[in-house]
């Protein structure tokens, strides 16, 4: 499978990154294979952490392949990249179909990224998560691997305005030890696990974050529990059921 076109986007990013000094920094990469398929799990705080969690397994040299839905496919500009970069697309009414590519993906010795809280977390804490990660994990036989993204959702989140040039904004990655998931395994209990420790990184991040709130305006960008004015999970909760 020729990649002609992620490349080049990678690079692209980067440089844009280097130019609004970006402070990204990538804890962890040792826990991502060099060799065969695994599934990274990542907390879901931007829109554009697709972009970041890709950029955590770069250390490892690996391409992430990202589970995203369909609607970001069926766009004139994104679809074309997001189709040169082989990235698998999610119809949430046909998802079996999905769910059978990132696993012939993972078998084929790929790396698979995705979003187990399905949705962007408004509070910026880790949501209750889909069991579809360590399943794939399971019938693949290939490791679960837990990350935490902090700092993006400074840049672009749900419910604020986009601030894609924002200078000097510090992104932490943080990638935790992987988990073997085998098949016949408690997927409920798993899944818990896996949650388990997606939040201890996010809560590492946020605890080792370089930046504070410059003004009581600026404290948006922190959960409530960190004396932010983000919403609670249970107020995230009843904005995302409206």
């Amino acid at each position: 499978m020729a990649d002609l076109v992620y490349p080049p986007v990678i690079a692209a990013a980067r440089t844009m990154f280097r130019v609004l000094d970006n402070r990204i920094t990538i804890e962890g990469a040792e826990h991502i294979p060099r060799h065969g398929g695994a599934v990274i799990a990542c907390n879901h705080v931007s829109y554009l952490d697709f972009i970041f969690c890709g950029l955590g397994a770069r250390p490892a040299k690996r391409l992430t392949r990202f589970m995203a839905k369909k609607e970001i496919f069926d766009n004139k500009i994104a679809g074309p990249l997001m189709r040169g970069m082989h990235h698998i697309s999610v119809d949430r009414s046909a998802g079996l179909a999905s769910y059978r590519a990132a696993l012939e993906k993972l078998k084929d010795g790929e790396v698979v990224g995705v979003f187990p809280e399905a949705t962007i977390s408004r509070s910026f804490t880790v949501k209750e998560i889909k069991s579809g990660a360590v399943r794939m994990a399971a019938a693949a036989d290939v490791p679960v691997v837990p990350m935490a993204l902090w700092g993006t959702q400074r840049l672009w989140t749900k419910g604020r305005p986009k601030d894609l040039t924002r200078r000097h904004v510090p992104i932490s990655i943080l990638i935790g030890e992987p988990m073997y998931p085998a098949k016949g395994d408690d997927w409920d209990v798993l899944t818990k696990e896996l949650r388990v420790r997606m939040s201890a990184l996010v809560d590492r991040a946020q605890a080792e974050y370089p930046d504070q709130p410059a003004s009581d305006e600026e404290r948006w960008w922190l959960p409530a529990h960190l004396g932010g004015t983000a919403p609670t999970p249970a107020e995230a909760a009843e904005l995302d059921r409206r």
